[in-house]
């Protein structure tokens, strides 16, 4: 069963996620998309795995290029993306340029891996409730990102939203 989870930052959805995949069974794959940048990166990472340790996750460092990590994975395994957030950047942002096709060509992908890997929960960043106009490069990727997080609820059977550690059900129901 597919479940995608939104909401803010440092609010749980990690956490909630972990426990979501590891309900669906094993192998258990923990898909970590982020690409550390500075030291905040390095922490937040150092904190996902302390939160993960454990829990019987195979760590699959993905941040590009999102169907490869399939390649070294059983299928039919669980699943946890995290983040769809950062998968989103790290595409659109690559060396070499802004890629402004990415939200299409990622929100294409991810349908496809939940298809391949229908047991797979997928974690993503609610960044859409404050009223600012920002420059024209970080409203395109908060487009971008709307794009893929209606696609995804489109496609999973759990919609799930976190907001201050409680879980609002937009769609299915709580796996856990």
């Amino acid at each position: 069963m597919s479940t995608y989870i939104s909401g803010g930052c440092k609010n749980g959805k990690s956490f909630y996620a972990q426990r979501v995949a590891k309900a669906g069974g094993s192998p258990l794959y923990y898909i970590a998309t982020m690409i550390p940048s500075d030291d905040e990166d390095l922490a937040r990472i150092r904190r996902h795995r302390e939160e993960r340790a454990g829990w019987g996750f195979e760590t699959l460092e993905c941040g590009r290029d999102i169907l490869s990590c399939l390649d070294s994975a059983d299928p039919s395994g669980a699943f946890l993306l995290d983040s769809v957030t950062a998968l989103l950047s790290n595409e659109m942002f690559a060396p070499g340029g802004v890629d402004m096709d990415a939200p299409e060509r990622i929100a294409g992908a991810l349908e496809t891996f939940v298809d391949r890997a229908p047991n797979t929960v997928l974690v993503s960043d609610y960044i859409f409730s404050d009223a600012m106009l920002y420059d024209e490069l970080t409203e395109a990727y908060r487009r971008g990102l709307a794009l893929i997080d209606r696609r995804l609820a489109a496609r999973c059977d759990n919609v799930i939203e976190v907001v201050a550690g409680q879980f609002i059900v937009h769609k299915g129901a709580l796996p856990v």
